[in-house]
């Protein structure tokens, strides 16, 4: 393929996938059912955010939702935030799950670093996960109770996850990367009463025990009353209040279940639409992570759209998506189940021993739909690997891309080392909503360097400064009609005041989420990179304050200043600057110091690129870090435009800043 720019046509959908996608099939339903004769994708989405409870009802109907009780109006109030959605309907997630779930073939393929690839029948997942809910309600598990998980992306985790659900348990999980120090700002909020846990894994060829974190997080959780370990250092532990896995999903309660085997029995708790499923976490520049709550009904009405009618996925399909428990896409992951689809996991790192070996995977575990981030993409394209040449690739017809924006060359990449027939699917959206809220559509053109457009239901928009909707110019990503899957609230926020500060303090009742967008004509959109001065790296929102209190616990550090430049055509870049107190030196052992206690104490993702010494942190006059204006400045903003120095408290800080970012620019 030739060397293409951005806004050239990659991919048009031929007339048999037009046909052939469900987006078509829901089409031609809304004109059968609902007399709606929708021309185009355009057409579609329109109507999806102008008739906003409409559009929502029809999607309950057309999946056909599993509920004993329906509610009589879609969505009674549309205020944000506030909006309520089917008020007096009772379902449960896992029980739709489960519904959808295909009965004659594996439902879940699983791969871990140096072991084979296994798999899971839908009969092996029902019967370990009526056995655990059993277990769980044993231990005094009740709707509402908080059952957290320090666990990879292993099959286990999903069965926990369905267990907890099936009861009305509100689900919360990190991924054992995380240091003890992030896992208690997330988990001691919400007050946990039971823990899932393993006591150690493997990554990049190396194993890592964890069960001192695990003894941490028993002691330092108060509410926490039971663990269940899943081992895997096949090593004695002296853990208290411990249970091993195998105990706890091998003494299932008698009587014939739904799938007819005579053994296990797997209840489904029929809870309100805005019941809490899970306690997901996104974080600010300040303070401890928010902990954004989302409810059954909302998330099982999202990810049956965005699964189904943006990925396309179909019975027979195998999802995959490289994720960490940590991040929203391995609930999105799970929720991919809800289209009788079966789903990949992989637990490992994904260049061990080579940057071939998620490829090496999507061949021997036929992968059809293909999710990673955009950082991925960006190191095969570094170690030079050409995996179509190795592996038969030719049964992935789509390719999704999150976590970063995709650049032009990572999608002439995919499209020359992965095949040609593919729908290479660049989207965006957060932890905040669960889901993407720009991203794909099967039946409409892919160019180079764009994301499709808006998600059905999801009206996105690009706001100027005066909070009027733009086209062909960045501007604030808003969203400006309410979706069923936004935050039901954020756990010990009884006020909203977090909540409301959070998305809608600067366009009242209009959801600000962060990021500069620009659309076009067409609808289609590319993502520029974040707005605010929260950390994203591999798709993984951290706060900066928690970078800062790991960084200021050193004896040497007096101030530092973290910016993440992640943005849309330029190489990944998060620099640390340190100011030091008197009589100590930035030299290799400090620097490595700071990389391991970020490691420790926050994750490995969340390690900076480069370790600088400064002697002034830019302040405002009240007194907080200057990390947007720093920002501006680096990724190219004019001084005049990024900071206005009446407002600083030390102008003269700004100074060195100006010069870093013109040796940036020269690079």
């Amino acid at each position: 393929m030739k060397s293409i720019s951005e806004g050239d046509l990659l991919w048009t959908p031929t007339t048999a996938v037009k046909e052939a996608a469900n987006l078509t099939h829901y089409m031609h339903w809304l004109q059968r059912e609902r007399g709606l004769a929708l021309a185009d994708y355009r057409a579609l989405w329109q109507w999806s955010v102008t008739e906003v409870g409409a559009f929502w009802q029809s999607l309950w109907d057309y999946f056909e939702v599993q509920a004993s009780a329906t509610a009589v109006m879609p969505l009674p109030s549309h205020t944000m935030p506030g909006a309520q959605w089917f008020p007096g309907a009772r379902l449960n997630y896992a029980e739709n799950v489960f519904h959808k779930m295909a009965a004659d073939q594996p439902v879940i393929y699983y791969k871990a670093e140096n072991r084979p690839l296994i798999s899971l029948t839908r009969q092996q997942i029902y019967d370990q996960t009526a056995a655990l809910a059993h277990t769980m309600q044993q231990l005094g598990i009740r709707p509402g109770d908080r059952v957290v998980a320090y666990m990879p992306n292993m099959p286990q985790t999903i069965i926990a996850f369905l267990a907890a659900a099936s009861l009305g348990a509100v689900w919360s999980s990190c991924s054992p990367d995380f240091g003890s120090r992030s896992v208690l700002d997330r988990f001691s909020q919400i007050e946990p009463k039971l823990l899932l846990a393993v006591d150690g894994y493997d990554y990049g060829g190396k194993t890592f025990d964890r069960r001192d974190i695990v003894a941490e997080l028993q002691a330092a959780l108060p509410t926490l009353e039971h663990t269940i370990l899943v081992p895997h250092l096949g090593k004695q532990t002296a853990l208290v209040d411990t249970m091993l896995w195998e105990e706890a999903v091998g003494n299932g309660p008698v009587g014939k279940g739904p799938l007819g085997n005579g053994r296990a029995h797997l209840p489904f708790a029929q809870l309100p639409f805005d019941h809490p499923l899970w306690i997901l976490y996104s974080s600010g520049t300040t303070g401890l992570p928010k902990p954004i709550v989302q409810g059954h009904g909302g998330i099982l009405l999202e990810h049956l759209k965005a699964t189904t009618l943006h990925n396309d996925l179909k019975p027979g399909d195998r999802f995959f998506w490289f994720t960490s428990t940590g991040w929203m896409m391995w609930n999105y992951l799970v929720g991919s189940l809800l289209t009788g689809s079966a789903v990949v996991l992989y637990n490992g790192s994904p260049g061990y021993p080579d940057m071939n070996a998620l490829w090496q995977l999507a061949e021997e575990s036929g992968i059809t739909y293909f999710g990673m981030s955009a950082a991925f993409i960006s190191a095969c394209i570094k170690a030079e690997i050409h995996p179509n040449r190795q592996f038969d690739l030719s049964r992935i017809r789509g390719v999704g891309s999150t976590g970063s924006p995709l650049t032009v060359a990572g999608f002439q990449w995919i499209y020359e080392n992965v095949n040609d027939h593919l729908a290479l699917e660049s989207l965006s959206g957060g932890t905040d909503l669960c889901t993407a809220f720009v991203g794909g559509a099967r039946i409409l053109p892919i160019y180079a360097g764009e994301i499709q457009g808006a998600s059905l239901g999801a009206k996105v928009q690009a706001f100027n400064e005066a909070g009027e909707p733009v086209v062909n110019a960045v501007g604030e990503l808003v969203i400006s009609a309410p979706m069923p899957s936004m935050p039901l609230y954020f756990w010990n926020d009884p006020e909203m005041a977090r909540y409301q500060a959070s998305y809608f303090d600067v366009y009242p009742g209009v959801w600000r989420h962060g990021d500069w967008i620009k659309f076009n004509e067409r609808g289609g959109c590319v993502i520029y990179g974040r707005s605010d001065s929260t950390i994203n790296r591999q798709g993984i929102r951290m706060g900066t304050s928690e970078i800062y209190q790991a960084v200021e616990s050193l004896p040497e550090i007096q101030d530092c200043l973290i910016i993440d430049l992640e943005l849309l055509g330029r190489e990944s870049y998060m620099p640390l600057f340190v100011v030091l107190r008197e009589g100590y030196v930035l030299d290799d052992d400090l620097k490595q110091r700071i990389r391991h206690k970020l490691r420790q104490d926050v994750s490995p993702r969340h390690v900076p690129d480069d370790i600088i010494q400064i002697t002034d942190i830019p302040y405002t006059l009240s007194g907080k870090k200057m990390e947007v204006p720093i920002r501006k400045i680096l990724l190219g903003m004019e001084m005049d435009t990024a900071v206005n120095p009446d407002a600083m408290r030390n102008p003269a800080a700004i100074e060195f800043f100006r010069e870093f970012a013109e040796r940036l620019g020269k690079k």
